[in-house]
This record gives C-alpha cells, structure tokens and sequence, in this order.
C-alpha cells in the first residue's frame, strides 16, 4: 500500500493534468450548449405563440409522475391556457409492459385541464435525441416549444434545432420542490451533453423510426 501510496505522489504532476483535462472534457460540452441556446431560451410569459409544444419524459414510476415530471407537465398546461402552444407532444418510454410515460403524461394533462384531443403521444421517446428525431420525422414537426427542466433545456434545443427543428424553449425551475435532485440533475448533465456531441456527429437514427403520424395536425383541428 505504501508502495502505491508513493508512486501516486511521483506522478502528481501528470494525474492532476490528466484530471483537469478529464474535467475539461466534461464541462466544455454543456457550457457551448449553454450558451449557444442563450438565444432560444425564454420565460412562459415571453415565449413565442407556436403551434406545438414538445414534454419530453422524466420518470413515471409506478405509473404516478415523478416531480421533475409534474414540474415539466404543469409548465406545459400553464404554456396551453396562455395560448402560446395548441397541441402538447408528450414523448416518454414505453418500451416495457407496466411502464407506459406518455400515458401517464397525458392523463396528468388532462386532470389538469388540457383536452385530451390536443395531447398527441410519443411512445419511443427513449432519449432525448429519439425524442427530437422522432418529432421532425414521424410527427412532422417544423417549430416548437420545448418544455422541460432548467437543466435539461440547453442540450434539448441544441438536439432538437441540430434536426431541423425551429426549437424555442421554456425551462421549469425545479430548485423549490427538489433542490438537490436538481443539483445531481445538473452534474448528471455534464456526461449527457458529452453523449449529445456525439449524437451530432454520429446522427443515430432513433430505437424505432416508423411511418408518418398524422397525430398533431389532427390534434390542430380538435376544439379547443
């Protein structure tokens, strides 16, 4: 042990270069994000009338929505009676029997006052890259809302606008109801946003693709 002990201390040097390198690597992903999406991010008050706003999936544990998944679902319904959206996209997992995250989105929404006919369902939103290629090219969507955390926004818009999409977004503030979920949440987006770049470099197509659903202009033409 000793042994060890001693060679760490020779290679100091060279361990902490390699680890501020490491912390570099790390931070310098979600800090272009950041502020590349500076523009693009805006209050519910000041964000743009759009046609559709996209939820994007934060947990449905035993089929009740998570906090960080309530937090995304009230702004969205708040984004809907305001009028600045018309048709909520919620995209969620539902890769498994007894997990279905859409559903749970979408029945939340509608407690909550949303029409069940303006709420269209994504149910291979397993990422948030899927979520974005699967909106442009399965659901047809050309602008939209994002509506998420804080936290999340910056790699969402940059995701979403990098496939074509016309991406604005409106960010929860989840530091009252889950302050330190939120600081994990944003530590957890430092690898995230590493994953991302590649997802822009790469261009993965998503786990299901699928033909063309009519879902949200349909939704459009649903009385409000």
């Amino acid at each position: 042990m000793r042994t060890f002990v001693r060679a760490l201390w020779r290679c100091r040097a060279p361990i902490s270069v390699l680890c501020t390198l490491g912390v570099y690597v790390l931070l310098l992903p979600f800090g272009w994000m950041y502020v590349a999406s500076g523009r693009y991010r805006a209050t519910p008050a000041g964000a743009p009338a759009t046609a559709v706003g996209i939820v994007f999936g934060a947990g449905a544990p035993n089929g009740q929505a998570s906090p960080m998944l309530i937090g995304r679902l009230a702004l969205g319904a708040d984004l809907y009676r305001r009028g600045t959206v018309q048709v909520l996209l919620v995209t969620g997992d539902n890769s498994r029997s007894h997990y279905n995250e859409p559903v749970v989105m979408r029945d939340y929404l509608v407690g909550m006052g949303v029409p069940r006919d303006r709420i269209v369902l994504d149910y291979a939103g397993f990422d948030t890259w899927d979520s974005c290629v699967r909106a442009k090219k399965i659901f047809g969507v050309d602008r939209a809302i994002l509506i998420t955390q804080r936290f999340h926004l910056p790699r969402a818009l940059t995701l979403c606008r990098a496939v074509g999409i016309d991406a604005r977004g409106v960010g929860d503030d989840s530091r009252p109801y889950a302050p330190i979920s939120t600081v994990v949440s944003y530590v957890r987006e430092l690898p995230a946003a590493l994953k991302a770049v590649f997802d822009l470099v790469v261009r993965p197509g998503p786990r299901f693709l699928g033909p063309r659903e009519p879902g949200i202009q349909q939704a459009l033409r649903a009385p409000r």
